[in-house]
């Protein structure tokens, strides 16, 4: 992903805003596949 930072601000830290956005974006494919699983196993062991 390349981000055009000439007009940006020269204070902020493109790099860590980028790596905390992927940390974000992983976090919640994660927690969606958790909950996916967590449905799955309720319907087969409670249904």
């Amino acid at each position: 992903m390349s981000v055009d930072t000439s007009d940006g601000h020269p204070a902020m830290d493109y790099k860590e805003h980028i790596r905390t956005y992927e940390g974000f974006l992983r976090g919640s494919v994660v927690l969606v596949v958790l909950c996916l699983l967590l449905l799955l196993g309720m319907l087969i062991f409670l249904v």
